[in-house]
């Protein structure tokens, strides 16, 4: 019988917020979330696969939590907690996309 996980904190979900962001911002939430959907029963793994990457890829990207993304990533709770922030965004951004068509050809909702 497995405990709840602790609720994340506010550090953790602006982490998350600031990562769907960036992945919205380059528009790859579609591969973010096939990704994030098909490593979900290896979330252990995936986070240990990400602490031995670590030096390479901070020696190429600056990301400052990324021990905390590391630590966040084993929950299966926090994945589905950033695939939905990344299709919540993505759907914002559809329907701000839609409407400014409609409104440059002229037909105002």
């Amino acid at each position: 019988m497995a405990s709840d996980p602790p609720p994340l904190s506010a550090e953790d979900e602006a982490l998350l917020d600031r990562l769907a962001a960036r992945l919205l911002e380059l528009h790859m939430e579609v591969p973010a979330i096939l990704a994030l959907e098909t490593s979900k029963p290896m979330t252990v793994v995936a986070s240990q696969a990400l602490i031995f990457f670590e030096p390479m890829i901070q020696s190429l990207f600056r990301f400052t939590d990324y021990r905390r993304f590391t630590a966040l990533i084993e929950r299966r709770d926090v994945m589905e907690s950033l695939i939905r922030r990344i299709e919540t965004g993505a759907e914002k951004a559809r329907a701000q996309r839609a409407e400014a068509r409609r409104t440059a050809a002229g037909r105002p909702r």
